[in-house]
Parts: C-alpha cells; sequence; structure tokens
C-alpha cells in the first residue's frame, strides 16, 4: 500500500490568499536552471506572479526546452550572460517600478543581494536586511515562522532589533496584527555569560518598554518551552507566547539552518523565504527547495505588500 502524500493545507490557503488579490510582477534574476526557470513559470500557472525573465535568451529557452514549456507570452529582458551582470538588469526593473519584487534564479544568493544592495539601486531601507520563513508543520497547530536562518550570520543585539521589525512588519501584512514571537536561547533564564539568553532578555524588556511595538514578544526561551505548553508549564515558565508562537527568532544563522533544515527533513514540513528590508521583498530561494516551496514564496512576497 502507498503511503499517503502530506498535504500542505495552510500553505495552499496562503497560495489561495495572494491569488485573490492578483498577480504580482516580479523581476527575475538569471533563471538559467531548470528548476528556477520552473518555479517562475510555476508562479505564473498558478495565478501568483507576471514574471519578467532577466537573463541570456538562448539559456532560458534552453531550459525552456529541456522541461517542455513555452515561454510565449512570457516578458524576456536580455541580459549578458553572466549572473552578475543579469542580476543588475533584474535589480534595474524594480528600481524603475517596472516589477515589484525580486526573485533569484540560478546565481549564487551573494550576487543577487550585492546587486540589491549597491548605491544605484536604491532599495536600501534605513534598517539592516533580513529573512524569514514561514512554515507549514503538519505537527504544529498554526504557521510558524523562523528569523534569521539565512541573511544574518551573527546578528548584534542592534541588528536583532531590526530584524524583529522585519518580522512584525511581515506578520501584519499577512494578516497577524500581533504576532507572539519567541526569543530563542539554548536556556530560559537570563545568564550574564550566555549572549543569547541576555540578548533575549534585553529584547524582551525593550519590548515592554513600547521600543519594538506591534507583537508579544518573550524571551530567553529554549526550543522545547517555546514550542510546548506543557514543557514550560514544567519549568515553572509564566508566558504568554510559551505554546503558542507564531514566530521563532534564533540567535544566530547556525541555529536557524539547522532548525530550517530540521522542519524539513524531519518534521516534514514545507515553507516559503522572503529577504525583508529592501524597499521591495526579495524571494530568495534554494536550489533544493521544492517547487511548492517556490511558489508560495512568491505567494508571501505578494502577501507582504499588504
Amino acid at each position: 500500500m502507498q503511503p499517503m502524500e502530506q498535504t500542505y493545507p495552510k500553505l495552499d490557503a496562503l497560495r489561495a490568499k495572494a491569488r485573490a488579490k492578483g498577480r504580482l510582477t516580479v523581476s527575475v534574476a538569471y533563471p538559467c536552471s531548470n528548476d528556477s526557470l520552473a518555479a517562475a513559470l510555476s508562479a505564473r500557472d498558478d495565478g501568483v506572479i507576471d514574471p519578467i525573465l532577466v537573463g541570456p535568451r538562448s539559456r532560458m529557452q534552453a531550459c525552456a526546452d529541456a522541461l517542455q514549456v513555452s515561454l510565449d507570452g512570457v516578458r524576456v529582458v536580455e541580459a549578458p550572460d553572466d549572473p552578475v551582470k543579469a542580476s543588475r538588469a533584474a535589480v534595474a526593473l524594480v528600481s524603475s517600478g517596472e516589477a515589484k519584487a525580486l526573485m533569484k534564479g540560478s546565481q549564487h544568493s551573494d550576487q543577487l543581494l550585492a546587486a540589491a544592495l549597491t548605491r544605484e539601486a536604491d532599495l536600501r531601507t534605513g534598517r539592516r536586511m533580513s529573512h524569514v520563513f514561514w512554515f507549514d508543520l503538519p505537527n504544529y497547530h498554526k504557521p510558524l515562522m523562523v528569523t534569521d536562518a539565512v541573511v544574518n550570520i551573527a546578528p548584534t543585539l542592534q541588528e536583532k532589533v531590526d530584524i524583529l521589525h522585519n518580522a512584525i512588519e511581515l506578520s501584519h501584512a499577512i494578516g497577524l496584527p500581533e504576532p507572539k514571537i519567541a526569543l530563542l536561547s539554548a536556556i530560559e533564564t537570563v545568564s550574564v555569560g550566555h549572549v543569547s539568553s541576555m540578548d533575549a532578555a534585553a529584547l524582551s524588556k525593550m519590548a515592554d518598554r513600547g521600543q519594538i511595538p506591534g507583537a508579544i514578544i518573550d524571551g530567553p526561551l529554549a526550543f522545547d518551552n517555546a514550542i510546548s505548553a506543557a514543557s514550560a508549564a514544567n519549568k515553572g515558565i509564566d508566558s504568554p507566547v510559551a505554546g503558542d508562537p507564531d514566530m521563532l527568532l534564533v540567535p544566530n544563522l547556525d541555529v536557524g539552518n539547522v532548525l530550517y533544515k530540521s522542519f524539513i527533513y524531519m518534521g516534514r514540513g514545507e515553507c516559503a523565504g522572503l529577504v525583508l528590508g529592501a524597499k521591495v521583498p526579495i524571494i530568495l530561494t534554494s536550489r533544493s527547495d521544492s517547487r511548492r516551496a517556490r511558489v508560495a514564496s512568491c505567494a508571501l512576497a505578494q502577501l507582504s505588500l499588504g
């Protein structure tokens, strides 16, 4: 007997909500692999985006031929067969207002982000860029977000403030007026020698004083008592977040990366992801992401614009 395929109702609802808003015009930078081109075309076929494909037409056509799909009706902007130059050309379409979001193709992530951060691109804001994953986890009762597992390696306290502001704005845009955010550490007590616990305590107090508005924030919390009310109760933790977070703020990229991959490979989850903090959302998918995840990331970009 064949095992039943895992379903993702929360992710399906996210995509449906994005489709209801209409298509988002997305500049797709250097989609010169079968996977990256298929992702953009799948999001188009799903009714989520209108892609503008930016790169060498011959290579993108070769990928389309390999996929046995047509590029008829899709806008193609010719750019050099160079991921850096193509990324700059894709960013220019966003800077000019022709596209409302930017999507990674088959180049390295840092090549696309470097193009987006140039002075000429004019996409910077006064806030540090950060990444948010949005998960549909079969064993969790609602969507769960994780930040930052992609961009910031070892964020300082001030950088974590920016990461939280970015994540809270996204939460509001997708319909969470007061997200519950757990600040993760290895421990749930404040220890002077444990930087992540000290940062979490400072961020919690800043939230209490109105310096980080728009969310219910608590920490430090270890993963078990952040995600499980029973675990928190066993340790005598009285928290408005424990057992019911909408989001986990990780102390560094290593923790976030392991958590993300654990959710996907062990927890059978599916996800969407965005880079925030620029003037437009940046869809920064990985080569290992499923096509479903890439389409969901486009949907999240649409919803992030409010």
